[in-house]
């Protein structure tokens, strides 16, 4: 999605919304100057692994773009500030050292906030990290919570946290006298989603917006069972050196969600909107 075209969605949003709060949250991408003077004439590099769907990935139709939630609000924070942007991609794990070295400015790609990382770049939060539960589509077993998984074939990815949360409630079943969950693991996603999809298991855990982007792939086969928030905060980590930048994505973000584009994301890429968070800084 290109800067224009988000510029032009987002006034879209404003002038077609009635409520009093939408009414007064609009981009003025001609004010970074006044606004945010240091940032003036910077091409913002952005930190992404475009492997991580559906937060940051790929589209097979072009494969030189990046798409998904956060690269999304990323083109619509800084199309609505009027500052370009240039993506930084490679491995996940090296996304956040490439900030605190300075190679990048910021790192958008569901970065979960602690108080540890805090203390290397600076936060903006605003969405709460879930876990999901997925099964085939018309819930045959009936599971709505994880208190409705004793004597069920659940799968999770292999080390993850879900399966130690599986293994913790098996445990909790049998000494209820129930049946203990058969736990299947899984090395990616499409290995956990084919184990549900041919009725080899009941249920799959996984994040919560990996669930989301199954069920809208695939919505006559897979449906969500449940959601469990974690006590986790995600948003971009950002280069200590700018804090301009941490308060112009704070600013941009909370106009977001003023004026529903960030709702329309959310939706978009099938998350809860439940899990959306008033926006918060971090700069420990």
């Amino acid at each position: 999605m290109r800067v224009a075209a988000v510029v032009a969605v987002i006034g879209a949003a404003v002038l077609t919304s009635t409520a009093p709060a939408f009414a007064q949250a609009k981009c003025e991408p001609n004010a970074v100057a006044k606004k945010y003077p240091s940032l003036v004439g910077k091409t913002i590099r952005v930190a992404q692994d475009g492997q991580s769907p559906p937060y940051s990935f790929r589209p097979q139709n072009n494969l030189d773009d990046l798409t998904g939630l956060d690269a999304d609000l990323v083109h619509a924070t800084f199309a609505c500030l009027g500052l370009p942007v240039e993506f930084k991609t490679g491995q996940w794990s090296g996304m956040l050292p490439s900030v605190i070295a300075g190679q990048a400015d910021l790192m958008w790609n569901n970065l979960y906030y602690t108080p540890a990382r805090a203390q290397q770049v600076d936060f903006v939060t605003y969405l709460l990290a879930a876990t999901g539960g997925m099964v085939r589509k018309g819930n045959p077993k009936h599971i709505h919570a994880l208190a409705d998984t004793c004597g069920v074939r659940a799968a999770a990815g292999l080390g993850t946290v879900e399966e130690a949360s599986l293994r913790d409630t098996s445990e909790k079943c049998v000494a209820a006298g129930k049946q203990p969950i058969q736990i299947f693991t899984y090395q990616d996603k499409p290995s956990g989603a084919r184990l549900l999809q041919n009725d080899r298991a009941d249920l799959m855990m996984t994040d919560s917006g990996v669930v989301g982007q199954l069920v809208s792939l695939d919505p006559n086969d897979f449906e969500r069972a449940f959601t469990i928030k974690t006590d986790f905060k995600i948003g971009p980590g950002i280069n200590k050196s700018m804090p301009a930048l941490v308060q112009a994505v704070a600013d941009t973000v909370k106009l977001l969600q003023a004026n529903g584009t960030m709702q329309d994301l959310l939706k978009k890429y099938g998350f809860d909107l439940a899990l959306m968070l008033p926006v918060e800084t971090h700069a420990e």
